[in-house]
């Protein structure tokens, strides 16, 4: 007997169970919007590891999980009168539809347009279509709508992507790079005048300098960052693997000791990656 298969259908009255007043779970009929929004950022999270890891089988799993927070919040809109699944996903469609003229012809999910244009022109389209879309909705300014809960690192991409788009912004990549040693000069130069609330606003700008830099130099300031935090860990791990095989702690080294093994934990870890490559 083959094993039963779960749809989409399934998944929604599994949901209207969990949330049933009399016979559902205590800890799902606690939840509202706001409660479940960190549940969300997890799941979303969970998923992007398991992508990096190339690590498959968990990919799926964990996009059944973040389907399961978008089932979630539609049964609390259906609960509330707000919207339901059905609307979700045409609202979705619409969008989608509505965003890629240069796919659906006429707006119909079958309807073919002859020739083709360039990533740089499909771009271009999206955003005059979201320009449109946010003049609809009173939104006129560049940098409307750009979503405040972002991650900081992202949203600065955002918004220096959206600056951008009105040539707000540097040509090469030389004059960025110069901008980023500026905002590093003025960061010494408040750590210089002991003030606290400077320093922290010179750092901000040098932050916001490097995630410019990662921008014009093509690469996600969020994967590059995440990225160098992996190989921290990798190198970090090396040196207490090596500091245990002495039969000493990290706690107990000195300076000069600790950057002797952070030297050849870097070594280890770099054939690592050229073996496993």
């Amino acid at each position: 007997m083959a094993d039963k298969v779960y749809t989409v259908e399934n998944l929604i009255r599994v949901m209207q169970r969990l949330r049933d007043p009399e016979t559902g779970c205590p800890w799902d009929l606690e939840q509202d919007f706001n409660s479940i929004v960190a549940s969300t950022l997890e799941e979303c999270y969970e998923l992007a590891h398991a992508i990096e890891l190339e690590d498959y089988h968990h990919v799926a799993e964990e996009l059944g999980d973040v389907l399961f927070q978008v089932v979630f919040y539609t049964q609390l809109g259906t609960e509330q009168g707000l919207f339901d699944f059905a609307e979700v996903v045409n609202t979705l469609v619409e969008k989608l539809l509505r965003r890629h003229p240069h796919v659906f012809r006429g707006g119909e999910i079958e309807g073919v347009v002859d020739g083709e244009l360039s990533v740089q022109e499909v771009g271009r389209s999206w955003e005059a279509i979201k320009r449109i879309e946010r003049a609809s909705r009173s939104q006129n300014g560049t940098l409307a709508d750009v979503p405040v809960a972002l991650p900081a690192l992202p949203r600065a991409q955002k918004l220096q992507k959206r600056a951008a788009q009105v040539k707000f912004d540097w040509v090469e990549i030389p004059q960025v790079i110069d901008k980023v040693q500026e905002e590093l000069d003025e960061l010494r130069e408040a750590l210089a005048s002991g003030s606290v609330d400077r320093t922290e606003d010179e750092l901000g700008d040098l932050l916001f300098s490097c995630v410019n830099l990662s921008r014009h130099l093509g690469f996600d300031a969020e994967s590059a960052l995440r990225h160098a935090s992996r190989k921290f860990e990798r190198r970090f791990g090396c040196m207490e693997a090596l500091a245990s095989v002495e039969g000493r702690h990290l706690s107990e080294l000195t300076a000069q000791e600790m950057n002797i093994l952070w030297d050849r934990a870097k070594l280890i870890t770099n054939e690592s990656a050229v073996r496993q490559a």
